[in-house]
């Protein structure tokens, strides 16, 4: 019982504050005026009568009602029901109430009108929310005091102070307060469900569903929410809904539901709340940041932009949100209906306010369900302590990452539901009920809306009964006012009262008195035993993650265990991975913790190294999935056993697994250790009880019986029988309890020592406050190389140092089980002065354990090493030594997928092996970590100088969870290498590796590079000092340059310096020429510089060596010039062979021998080179043997050239100024070289060239694309259309004809670049033309080899489809420059085929000049496609011209900030695409290109070194002797090498070489006819790159056979078949071509017949020779097609032409493929071409085309000749001809069988004009004669030859 109203109390307005702005309230009475005892009076209720503050208005206001909630310093709520009305106030200075308190001296506010009112409340305090009935009662007594009925106020207020309630029970009780009313009172029959009247369906209607969910969400998770009305009593209904849907949690934090305005500050309190302010007060909750705003009067919720809300969980908040639907709005799911029911109408609204809550607790039921089997019951006595065990209850519930639950189970309303429903002997309600009874209903119905509908009716019919039990109710009476107070004027003059505080007391006192004779009542509480409902674990597995096919993976980790329990090794290494992989789901980690414990006797395990290796392992990737929370308890299953699993050391010393599981989150999180503390200390206090029981039951804990029961149940039984125990019996269970706990919490603070001490307690690791910091090992057999020991050992003998360091740890350890000690003694009970004794105990214990720990560490360290796969050593190559031996490291797989078994097949990547660094290489050697190919050796390796860029890198191997270090080395050779670290290589080691790899890869000089090293002790290159080492090798240098200066002739030798001609580096250049200041005039006479006269004899070794080597042998096949010992040369060459650089003083990069024009003296040349950059004038280099057309290479000119060089010739000039004369002398040079082409001299009808139309262009045409950056920018519209054959009308006004536009031709072409040719003006007369074009520049190709590099062999496998492989290979633009080199080159030889000479003048003249210029010769020339001619051509154009490759390829330190640009490793990709292109044209394989690219970069020989032949005279390394080696294994240079190799093997030789004669190629440059290079995808993870060719296993018949004989045989007993990985074997050699197997079979047949083997070559040409003979008819010469599946088709592919125009911006040039009938030939000017543009693709015809081009034929009578594609067909025996090349149709047939003869013709009427006598010839039929014609006459004899021996085979 309690009472129904603690205090009554007038406030009134405070007459005498009335000075402010504001007026206030004030207490006028309050009845009873002692607090009662067990309810103190509330502080500041003046405050909430009026909450928008107290006001006098001039208008009296109807009377007013709402109940405020004050909560008091208990948290206790006071409810009080405000009532208001109005009161005149006449003259404020009388006040007429307090006489008494008249001393006013204010003066009167003369503004206020006569007549005022004031407000006065009746306020009711009481700790029951009956709104209705504190209504009618403060009503009641209003009517009394304005209806002036005849009872005494004072009684009314007596009666209502004493009246008595039941709080609950369900009774009702009628009262009365003695004026003549009557109300009657109904109590809930449960007073822990809240009582809400229509207050939650109201709420629904004010804000809707999803605002409401959206409020209830933020309330459980803590936020702050802030209600807006103009209504009070409408701002309390809300917020009592609010917490009534939250039931069963109770809010715990500051609730006010009316806030009065003055205290609005309180709104900025950072803890959260649920507050109502009057709307009045809007604009000042404007500014609050992290407030939710409900509207209740605009139904608006606003959340601000910093508050994330966090909703229920999905399935659950869509099911939430259509039962609510269903119940606010069941017209709508009939809403489409035809014909809709009729009764659809929502319930009455108070039912549907019980449906809403129904709902929320339907939706609380299946958010904790199961709740009750998570909670930990640590002590039962004297009052129950109950803990929840949040991580497994998520766990079960498989939604540990559900932001929304993990809120509210962290909160405190949850903490409270815990608390207060935790005991498990207590009265329940209808959430226990619903719990226990109900979870299998709720979900089995969960899918079934109606269903779902028909519980929560169910649920609200019982909370509407819990509300009103009785539905019959009296009749309420109750007086109201009789009429509106306001009309009455004698009522409103009469001011309520003062009452008799006495009279009011009497009654008080008088009914306390009554209370307490009365007899006690005793309220039956009806405890009972909670019950938990169904356990969690059944519930879940429908939306858990069960794993497919999870049964056979628990197979496999069963089965892997006993095996390692068997000790059968092998098999459980083989189960491993998949066991590793299994582990990942969570059955399997569970059931290893269930098989583990099977293994565990008394609590402990001994195994021997490799079983604890492998249980280690397991236990680690078990917990590596396990998040710090450990929610599925797997951590906490692994505890026990971490301690049980032990191996013996030596020295009797256990090692226990807890020291090799450390890593991990889970130990250091101290919630992780509570909950297991707690669930320990359960099982021992139910434990401690079942014992009690019974006794009888001696087993072991396990039997049937009380298994069953649960710990709750078990409290709750002692709970029940604590009021009838003794008091010496409940105190001895205390103390029990007591002390279980206590030796929980010392076994515990063990446990926690266990995993919290580091092995290795001096590795200072301060409770990895970083997470995982630096590893120690996964098990200590790791810790086995001598070096890392040693390292640990130094550490330790410094006195002192290792107990200061250990004491940190220990510390750190002690301070953290000291914060866990407290915070579970004290919630569990623990008497003070145990907790005192384990505090002392606590850091014993830590220091016995590091103790112990010391001896283990110790002992693990001189473990034998287990199961470490064996360090393979690598072959090295003669001359090669090791510079740091093998450190233990894995290989790791990069991005590229070959090896890691993606592709199929078990991944050969990640591998265990170690990395070797020798004087030239970076070697891994290894074995894979997969079992199933554990017997494969791994090897990746490349040459040191080429690593382009080295990262550290922290990695985590999938084997064991340690983050270890590893370095990311990428080489240019297109590998890559992902090392990490083994434990066992110190972390300085790794660092000693880093520093003399780069020492290695930057030495100081060349000189320090392996191709000089070589041989010498690898000690060398390590401590190398430049200083004596160059001084030693530089004699030799110096002395050929004074020989060479001396041998200038004294009488030239002057003392004086002069100024020698500008390069960029003079100053370095200048010292060391000018050391002994002899110094050679400028003033040479031409004719002194012979050579013969000014070489002495000694010297003449020397000049004839720069004779080889300048590739004079060159020169002379092409006709440039000999070199001839009389001073009298023959005139009529035009060229000569100029010695004017021979000293390299007139540029430095340039050969000592040049080729220039015949009449151009070398004091000119002195001259001109000024002009251009690095002084690189002008040369030639390549002769056109059939037209003459000479191809030059010089630099791109400087500025001040530029000028002088377009001015016209003959514009008048002020005076013969230093750059006129100079553009003089340089016209007149390229006037030499025009003059020189035979075609200028006989400049009759020649010059006009009949053009050919383009078909590569599109609008912008070819040049366009040159000229342009980008592809498509044309250079000049204009001239674009022209280029591209658009109509450009004739003259004669006839229709346009693009195709036979003739032009004049410019004699020579100088290709520039577009950016240095601005501004320069064309003259007509000249005969010269200059082409723009725009090169890119070395930059780009650096920045694009690097990402060409990182598509190819990218560093990690990215799942992003825009880092696929061919998107990168896109961007990295490789391909865009590979097709600008090719397309400008290809311009280049149609320009020189046509005869005009082409000058390359771009850049400094030593990157792509020299790229475009031997790409041409290449092209032009088929003797450069032979061995001796591609060498002669790198030696001549890169070599002897001086592409920088030293610079290029940052070979040594100065050249590492340029950085890696392989320019010729673009010209060797060109090379490769034409060689694709026309695979029978070139004598070298591919496999030869792949070599060069490779070496280029690996230094392993010098010819690739330095920058220009001048370096390499100066270091002595161009003409070395051959005597001169050292070893006759090391090869100096490449070339020599590659003779030696292709002597013993063909890997060089390309079979299908089958040349044609003089044939000029010219490959599609389109970027879609380029490939990618396989040299930058393919790897050979057998044996390493195959480039050295000594290295590659198995072949004994390498350069070195005593390198093979020392290495061991690894064969296994040979199968005829064998598995081949495309990575990892070398597939030319498992899969040889076929010439090669049957060469290789002669040769093992010859050796087995004893006979000397013969070489590959001679047999291989022998059977050629024989080949030739026996076909009888060849078209070439060429293999025949039974041997070679030629085609002519490939070699007659097309023939490219090309027109000049004139323009205004000076002539273009365009090119065109086209269809002429034989490649060499091209076509006379005098007749009409017969180009068609030639479609890209070869004609698809299937029938066989023995021979075919273009031929003229007469037409039958009065028809003139055309020109015909003919076809002639031996295998149908047929000459077809069609109109053109494309087309399909045959346009007639001469049937072969018809023929009579073939003979040669004489041209008739009509024929083709400028055709020689002998091209004609004619076909006799037995028909008719057919008249042809040739393009010449060894055209005209191939056909009658080709018809002839067509007749002859028939």
């Amino acid at each position: 019982m309690t009472r129904l109203a603690d205090y009554f109390v007038v406030v009134g307005y405070d007459l005498d504050k009335r000075g402010g702005s504001e007026g206030q309230g004030r207490i006028l009475q309050r009845f009873p005026e002692k607090d009662w005892e067990d309810n103190p009076f509330p502080q500041g209720i003046e405050l909430f009568c009026q909450p928008s503050g107290w006001q006098l208005v001039p208008e009296r206001l109807p009377a007013s009602f709402f109940v405020a909630v004050l909560t008091d310093i208990n948290s206790d709520r006071h409810y009080c029901a405000c009532f208001t009305f109005w009161e005149t106030v006449e003259n404020p200075q009388l006040p007429k109430e307090e006489p008494s308190e008249a001393d006013e001296d204010e003066t009167p506010e003369l503004l206020l009108p006569a007549q005022l009112y004031a407000p006065k409340s009746l306020v009711l305090v009481s700790r029951l929310d009956h709104t209705e009935v504190f209504r009618n009662c403060l009503g009641l007594i209003y009517t009394v005091h304005v209806d002036s009925l005849n009872v005494p106020l004072e009684t009314v207020i007596g009666n209502l102070l004493t009246c008595v309630i039941p709080i609950a029970g369900g009774s009702q009780r009628t009262i009365t307060l003695g004026a003549g009313d009557r109300q009657v009172i109904q109590t809930p029959i449960n007073d822990s469900l809240p009582v809400s009247g229509c207050s939650v369906a109201q709420l629904f209607r004010q804000l809707g569903i999803v605002n409401v969910l959206y409020l209830f969400c933020a309330a459980l998770t803590e936020h702050k929410i802030l209600f807006l009305s103009k209504s009070y009593q409408r701002l309390t209904d809300a917020c009592r809904a609010l917490l009534a849907i939250m039931f069963p949690l109770k809010y715990s934090f500051t609730y006010v539901p009316i806030l009065p305005g003055k205290l609005l500050e309180v709104l900025s309190t950072p803890t959260p709340f649920i507050i109502g302010v009057n709307s009045f007060f809007r604009s000042e909750t404007q500014e609050l940041l992290d407030v939710i705003i409900a509207d209740l009067d605009g139904g608006t919720v606003t959340i601000p932009e910093c508050v994330h809300i966090s909703l229920l969980p999905e399935p659950l908040l869509q099911h939430t949100q259509t039962a609510l639907s269903m119940v606010l709005d069941p017209e709508l799911e009939v809403a489409d209906q035809a014909f809709p029911p009729s009764s659809t109408q929502p319930s009455a609204l108070k039912i549907q306010d019980k449906e809403i809550r129904a709902v929320f607790l339907w939706l609380f039921a299946q958010l904790f369900q199961g709740y009750r089997w998570c909670l930990h019951i640590i002590r039962i006595h004297p009052e129950p302590v109950i803990r929840f065990h949040k991580a497994a209850f998520l766990g079960q519930r498989a939604l540990s990452e559900d932001d929304f639950l993990m809120k509210v189970l962290d909160g405190m309303a949850f903490a409270g539901f815990v608390s207060e429903r935790g005991p498990p002997y207590r009265p329940t309600d209808l959430f226990d009920d619903l719990i226990a009874n109900e979870v299998e209903r709720v979900r089995q119905e969960q899918g079934d809306p109606h269903k779902v509908m028909d519980h929560i009716k169910e649920l609200a019919e019982q909370l509407f009964k819990n509300e009103n039990p009785y539905p019959a109710v009296a009749m309420h009476k109750v007086q109201r006012p009789s009429d509106s107070p306001l009309s009455r004027p004698h009522a409103s003059q009469t001011s309520f009262p003062h009452m008799d505080e006495v009279t009011v007391q009497l009654f008080v006192d008088h009914a306390a008195a009554k209370l307490k004779t009365a007899p006690p009542v005793v309220k039956s509480e009806l405890k009972e035993m909670v019950p938990s409902g169904p356990p969690l674990a059944d519930i879940v597995d429908k939306n858990g993650s069960v794993l497919a096919n999870s049964a056979r993976r628990l197979e496999v980790v069963r089965n892997c265990i006993n095996y390692i329990f068997d000790n059968k090794m092998l098999e459980a290494k083989k189960l491993m991975p998949a066991v590793l992989r299994a582990l990942k789901g969570r059955a399997a980690r569970v059931c290893l913790t269930q098989e583990l414990n099977q293994h565990v006797l008394q609590n402990r395990a001994v195994l021997d190294d490799q079983q604890f290796d492998y249980i280690v392992r397991m236990m680690n990737c078990t917990l590596q999935d396990c998040s710090h929370m450990d929610e599925h308890g797997i951590a906490a299953a692994l505890l026990p056993l971490v301690t049980a699993f032990c191996r013996k050391l030596g020295g009797g010393i256990t090692q226990f697994a807890y020291s090799c599981v450390q890593e991990h989150m889970v130990w250091t999180n101290m919630q992780f250790w509570e909950a297991m503390f707690y669930s320990d200390v359960q099982n021992h206090i139910r434990a401690l009880y079942l014992e009690t029981e019974d006794t009888p039951s001696p087993d072991e804990e396990g039997t049937s019986g009380p298994e069953q029961v649960s710990a709750l149940e078990l409290a709750s039984e002692q709970t029940r029988l604590w009021p009838t125990l003794t008091k010496e019996s409940q105190q001895e269970r205390v103390q029990k309890e007591e002390s279980t706990v206590f030796s929980q919490a010392i076994h515990y603070a063990n446990r926690m020592s266990y995993l919290l001490l580091p092995l290795d307690t001096s590795k200072n690791r301060l409770l990895r406050t970083t997470g995982l910091a630096e590893v120690e090992s996964v098990s200590n057999s790791y810790v086995t190389n001598s070096i890392a020991g040693s390292m640990a050992e130094s550490y330790d003998t410094e006195s002192g140092f290792e107990d200061a360091e250990s004491s940190d740890v220990a510390n750190s350890v002690v301070r953290f089980i000291n914060r866990f000690v407290d915070k579970v003694c004290n919630e569990s009970g623990v008497t003070n002065e145990h907790l005192k004794a384990l505090h002392t105990m606590i850091p014993d214990i830590v220091q016995m354990h590091i103790e112990t720990l010391d001896a283990v560490h110790r002992e693990s360290k001189r473990l034998p090493p287990i199961q470490k796969p064996k360090l393979l050593r690598p072959t090295l190559l003669a001359g090669e030594e090791f510079v740091m031996d093998g450190m233990r490291v894995h290989l790791l797989s990069d991005g590229r997928e070959e090896a890691t078994g993606v592709m199929g097949g078990p991944p050969l990547l990640p591998a265990e092996g170690a990395v070797f660094l020798t004087t030239y290489r970076i070697i891994f050697k290894g074995t894979p970590n997969d079992p199933l190919v554990g017997e494969q050796v791994v090897t990746r390796s490349f040459p040191i100088a080429s690593l382009t860029k080295e990262k550290k890198i922290s990695v985590s191997l999938p084997m064991d969870q340690f983050i270890q270090e590893g370095l990311q080395l990428r080489s240019c050779t297109f590998q890559l290498m992902k090392i990490a670290f083994d434990e066992e290589v110190a972390s300085d080691l790794a660092e000693v590796f880093r520093k003399h790899m780069h020492k290695l890869r930057y030495p100081q000089h060349v000189q320090g590079t392996f191709a000089f090293t070589v041989g010498q002790s690898a000690k060398l290159v390590v401590e190398h000092k430049t200083k004596d080492k160059n001084q030693s090798l530089k004699t030799l240098s110096k002395n050929l340059v004074k020989t060479a200066k001396r041998t200038i002739g004294r009488q030239y030798v002057t003392r004086k310096k002069y100024t020698p001609p500008t390069w960029e580096n003079r100053s370095s250049m200048q010292s060391e020429m000018d050391e002994d200041e002899i110094s050679v005039s400028e003033e040479l006479e031409p004719s002194a510089l012979t050579l013969s006269s000014t070489i002495r004899s000694s010297d003449r070794q020397t000049m004839s060596n720069v004779v080889e080597r300048a590739c004079c042998r060159d020169y002379q096949r092409l006709g440039l010039g000999t070199l001839s010992n009389s001073l009298t040369r023959s005139k009529n060459e035009p060229f000569r062979i100029s010695t004017v650089n021979r000293m390299y003083t007139v540029c430095r990069s340039y050969p000592g021998l040049l080729i220039v024009p015949q009449n151009i003296p070398d004091s000119t040349i002195q001259r001109i080179c000024r002009c251009y950059r690095q002084n690189r004038f002008p040369v030639v280099c390549w002769r056109n043997s059939r037209t003459k057309a000479v191809l030059l290479r010089s630099a791109g000119l400087h500025a001040k050239g530029v000028v002088g060089f377009f001015k016209s010739p003959n514009a008048p000039t002020a005076g013969p100024s230093q750059a006129d004369s100079t553009s003089l002398e340089q016209e007149k040079y390229l006037q030499a070289i025009i003059s020189s082409m035979p075609s200028y001299s006989e400049a009759s009808g020649r010059n006009t060239l009949s053009g050919f139309a383009s078909t590569h262009m599109s609008a912008s045409g070819k040049w366009g694309s040159i000229r342009g950056s980008g592809r498509l920018s044309a250079y000049n519209p204009d001239v674009g259309n022209r280029l591209a054959g658009k109509e450009s009308p004739q003259a004669n006004g006839g229709p346009a004809e693009p195709y036979f536009l003739r032009q004049q031709r410019a004699y020579l072409y100088i290709i520039g670049d577009k950016s240095q040719l601005k501004g320069g003006k064309q003259d007509s007369f000249q005969q010269w033309e200059v082409v723009p074009i725009e090169v890119f520049d070395v930059r780009q190709v650096k920045n694009s080899f690097k990402k060409l590099m990182k598509a190819c062999v990218p560093s990690s496998a990215s799942s992003d489809p825009n880092m696929s492989f061919h998107r990168c290979l896109e961007e990295s633009e490789w391909m865009n420059l590979l097709h600008r080199v090719l397309q400008v080159s290809v311009l280049v030889v149609e320009l020189l085929d046509s005869g005009s000479s082409v000058m390359v003048s771009l850049e400094d003249g030593w990157d792509v000049t020299t790229q475009v210029v031997s790409l041409v010769q290449l092209l032009s020339d088929p003797y450069y496609r032979t061995f001796d001619g591609f060498r002669l051509l790198v030696e001549k154009e890169w070599l002897s011209f001086g592409h920088r490759f030293s610079h290029r390829g940052a070979q040594t330190l100065a050249g590492q900030s340029s950085g890696f640009t392989p320019v010729f490793l673009q010209f060797l990709d060109c090379v490769h695409q034409i060689h694709l292109q026309f695979p029978m044209e070139f004598e070298f394989s591919q496999y030869y290109l792949k070599f060069l690219a490779y070496h280029y970069v690996s230094n392993r020989f010098r010819t690739f070194l330095l920058d220009s032949d001048y370096e390499r005279i100066e270091l002595g390394v161009l003409y070395e002797e051959k005597g001169e080696r050292r070893t006759p294994q090391v090869c100096k240079s490449v070339w020599d090498y590659i003779d030696r190799l292709h002597k013993k093997t063909p890997i060089f030789y390309n079979y299908m070489f089958s040349p044609e004669e003089e044939e000029v190629l010219k490959p599609y440059s389109f970027i879609s006819n380029l490939k990618v290079w396989d040299f930058y995808t393919e790897e050979t993870l057998s044996e390493g790159p195959s480039f050295d060719w000594e290295l590659v296993r198995g072949r004994a018949e390498g350069p070195t056979e005593e390198a093979a004989a020392d290495r061991p045989e690894t064969a296994a007993p040979k199968s005829q078949r064998r598995v081949v990985w495309p990575c990892y074997d070398s597939l030319s050699k498992v899969l040889p071509d076929a010439i090669t197997k049957l060469l290789q079979d002669v040769q093992t047949l010859e050796a087995e017949l004893g006979h000397v083997s013969e070489k590959w070559k001679d047999t291989w040409d022998k059977i050629k020779a024989t080949q030739r003979t026996e076909t009888k008819l060849e078209s070439r010469h060429s293999f025949s097609s039974s041997l070679l599946m030629s085609s002519n088709l490939i070699h007659q592919r097309r023939s490219q032409g090309m027109y000049l125009q004139e323009s205004s911006v000076g002539s273009s040039i365009n090119l065109a493929l086209d269809c002429e009938a034989s490649a060499t030939s091209t076509p006379a000017a005098g007749r009409p071409s017969t180009s068609t543009l030639y479609s890209q693709f070869q004609s698809t015809e299937s029938e066989n085309r023995s021979f075919e081009g273009i031929l003229y034929k007469k037409g039958a009578l009065l028809k003139p000749w055309k020109p015909r594609w003919f076809v002639l067909d031996k295998t149908k025996h047929q000459l077809r001809y069609y109109d053109t090349r494309q087309d399909k149709e045959c346009k007639g047939v001469i049937e072969l069988a018809e023929v009579e003869s073939v003979i040669p013709g004489t041209p008739t009427m009509g024929a083709p004009k400028n055709m020689e006598e002998k091209a004609f010839f004619d076909l006799k039929t037995t028909k008719r004669v057919y008249n042809f014609c040739a393009q010449d006459s060894q055209n005209a004899q191939l056909w009658m030859d080709s018809i002839q021996s067509c007749l002859s085979d028939a």
